[in-house]
């Protein structure tokens, strides 16, 4: 108790500076290892073997914990940060964002609970090894994946119905359809999806309001087209649908896309993923990568969700620029490794004008005024 105590006073009282260990990059890391690191799990796994029997185990798990339960975050660990398929090792993300609850918002421990939903895994390397903790499958059929996660949720509505659950690093066909089927009977969110989009739409009216520019005014191209892109894409169309009184059709053409195939156009529907469609608007140009987007589309803010480390270059930041006087550009693929380009390459490329935001920590960068500034997380 003495040491909890102690670990939870320094959360809270140096918290910017242990996020980084908590979360993002190390829990990348953490969760990569997690199956070889000398550790117990304190959250609950629940897989196929529990069948029948989920109710109990989660009633068995917050008595043997002694807590009171109003907090959960979930994964299946089919997709961790920008890492992939991790299966059982998602236990790690679902450990650490629970912290976040009690680290940022002073959410009691003793009603947090982290989950990750052992339903097997798609990658190799971890079902050939030893060391791997986890049920030692391929992910299986849709049905037999809905029945559990069925059985879960119904579970969760019989003995908290009204805790709180955050859906977390689900991959994309599941992570839709999932929050489509259990919000109107749930207290859930997607935090990839609406989680990030809330802060980063935060993060884009400041720096539209920086720029002394109108919302109406504004052209956002994302690089990635998955969960959170378009996650964001909604919201922002939401916001604009809410305060300027437009169609959700037309706030979302405010809204630009480039996936692994170029730019999402009307052109490509019949090839599109459902997500991706509200997107895919008519009269836009061909456009095969984000430089030739940039070029066409002029765009005010540019935001990086694909996970593809080092695509904001030197010339994108530049041409960034060219088009902008306070060019915004939010790199928020995480980990670190993952992300679109670092603050002091944007900084640098920019000549330090750019109004930037990420989804990893970056250090000070110093200006020329022999000032130091400073990223936003």
């Amino acid at each position: 108790q003495t040491q909890q105590d102690e670990y939870y006073r320094l959360l809270f009282n140096h918290t910017e500076e242990v996020l980084p260990f908590i979360y993002t990059p190390t829990v990348g890391e953490a969760c990569q290892q997690y199956h070889v690191l000398p550790l117990t799990p304190h959250g609950l796994y629940i897989s196929y073997r529990d069948r029948g029997h989920v109710l109990s185990k989660l009633r068995q798990w917050e008595a043997a914990h002694n807590k009171d339960v109003r907090v959960i975050v979930v994964t299946d660990g089919e997709r961790i940060l920008g890492l992939g398929d991790l299966g059982a090792n998602g236990m790690g993300i679902s450990e650490g964002k629970i912290t976040l609850y009690t680290a940022a918002a002073g959410v009691d421990p003793a009603l947090c609970m982290p989950i990750c939903l052992d339903v097997g895994t798609n990658t190799r390397s971890l079902l050939e090894d030893p060391q791997y903790r986890g049920l030692r499958l391929l992910r299986g059929e849709v049905g037999q994946y809905d029945a559990l996660l069925h059985e879960f949720m119904c579970a969760l509505h019989a003995w908290k119905p009204h805790v709180m659950l955050q859906f977390e690093d689900f991959g994309n066909t599941n992570a839709f359809r999932l929050l489509d089927r259990y919000t109107p009977t749930h207290c859930c969110f997607n935090d990839d999806i609406q989680g990030t989009a809330s802060i980063t739409l935060a993060a884009l009216l400041a720096g539209f309001r920086a720029n002394g520019g109108h919302l109406e005014e504004q052209r956002v191209l994302f690089l990635g087209a998955g969960e959170a892109g378009t996650g964001i894409g909604e919201l922002i169309a939401f916001h604009m649908h809410r305060h300027k009184g437009v169609s959700m059709e037309e706030a979302r053409k405010m809204c630009y896309f480039v996936d692994s195939k170029g730019l999402v156009r009307a052109e490509r529907a019949p090839a599109l993923q459902h997500h991706k469609l509200p997107f895919a608007h008519q009269g836009l140009p061909e456009c095969n990568d984000l430089k030739e987007a940039i070029l066409k589309l002029k765009p005010t803010a540019l935001i990086g969700v694909s996970t593809i480390p080092q695509s904001f270059d030197e010339e994108v930041v530049r041409l960034m620029s060219e088009l902008n006087d306070h060019p915004i550009i939010f790199p928020l693929s995480n980990p670190t490794s993952k992300s679109e380009c670092t603050y002091e390459q944007a900084y640098k490329w920019s000549n330090g004008r750019v109004l930037f935001s990420s989804g990893s920590p970056f250090g000070d960068v110093a200006g020329a005024d022999g000032g130091w500034d400073h990223p936003a997380p």
